[in-house]
């Protein structure tokens, strides 16, 4: 097998460094590598061909990144990662999508390219984040991007509560997003999801708590996220009513996996001996039994001091006025 030419051989190292090892067609020509020699070294196995006029100057399997960099250079100038793919870029998904998601302006229509989703938007200029690399969407723009795409509006309100749950943003800077799109879907609703959120809902259970048990049953307004020093550290109450001494977990899968409750126990314990009163649920008791719940935490809150009681909701179903 013959060897790279040292000229051939400075090229890759270049785009090595620029694109993860991959080089379109053009880019390798404009340095001055002929058709030829593109050729002979995909011939000889120095160079793979991943798309059409797109070829990574490496033997063996491509990396994830260069799977990503090879979508944006077949795809075209000024492309950038978004959706589903951003997310997973910014942190925000566990597991890469299966489709590649890419954005490009608006005036372009780029060839198909298998397993590859393309958008087009009027605004990419201002969506496209300024340093990341691969080219990305700014995480505002992506997380608005999702809540469009989603099937229902629990799954879109879902997006904002992780991005600042998981601080990559703020409510104020997704709502200043939201504020600049001409055509949004469910744009009040997700607006007043905000106000939620900046007040320290981050996730689609503790949304649903405040709904569905605190507001509709007339309890008290708690506080949210409130900072608890201890020894070694520190941990976030979920929901904090000071007054009353009382405070309530909300137990979601991905915050407090099975191995987490014995960590979450002693900081039960922890609570009882500051004085507090904790009470923990799931997923399950907040969406199914949210009148039951809301009956027990008013109970508990009127042994506590609470002058109030709660008030039956717009459930037919509501145990509260049987309590």
């Amino acid at each position: 097998m013959k060897a790279l030419d040292g000229h051939t051989r400075g090229v890759q190292e270049d785009f090595a460094r620029e694109h993860h090892g991959l080089v379109t067609r053009e880019a390798a020509m404009s340095r001055g590598i002929t058709d030829s020699r593109i050729e002979a070294n995909i011939a000889a196995g120095r160079w793979v061909r991943i798309f059409p006029g797109v070829y990574s100057m490496f033997s063996g399997a491509p990396s994830r990144e260069a799977q990503l960099w090879a979508v944006l250079l077949r795809t075209g100038p000024e492309a950038m990662l978004s959706h589903h793919t951003a997310a997973e870029c910014a942190g925000l998904l566990e597991h890469p999508s299966p489709i590649i998601h890419v954005t490009v302006p608006h005036r372009r229509t780029p060839r198909p390219v298998p397993g590859v989703r393309i958008h087009r938007a009027t605004r990419s200029d201002l969506a496209l984040h300024p340093v990341r690399t691969p080219p990305q969407t700014r995480i505002e723009e992506t997380v608005v991007d999702l809540t469009q795409c989603s099937r229902a509006l629990d799954e879109a309100i879902g997006w904002l509560a992780r991005a600042v749950g998981a601080r990559l943003t703020t409510a104020s800077r997704l709502e200043a997003v939201l504020d600049a799109r001409p055509r949004l879907r469910w744009r009040k609703a997700l607006t007043s999801a905000l106000r939620d959120v900046a007040e320290g809902c981050h996730s689609v259970l503790e949304l649903a708590y405040l709904h569905h048990v605190e507001r509709a049953h007339g309890l008290p307004k708690g506080e949210r996220q409130v900072i608890r020093r201890r020894s070694g550290g520190a941990w976030h109450d979920d929901v904090l009513y000071r007054d009353y001494g009382v405070r309530v977990e909300l137990d979601g899968l991905l915050a407090h996996p099975p191995e987490a409750h014995g960590r979450d126990q002693r900081i039960d314990n922890a609570a009882v001996l500051a004085g507090h009163r904790p009470l923990r649920y799931g997923f399950a008791a907040v969406y199914d039994r949210p009148c039951a719940l809301a009956a027990e935490i008013g109970a508990l809150l009127q042994q506590s001091g609470w002058p109030g009681s709660p008030r039956c909701c717009s459930r037919p179903t509501c145990v509260v006025v049987r309590t």
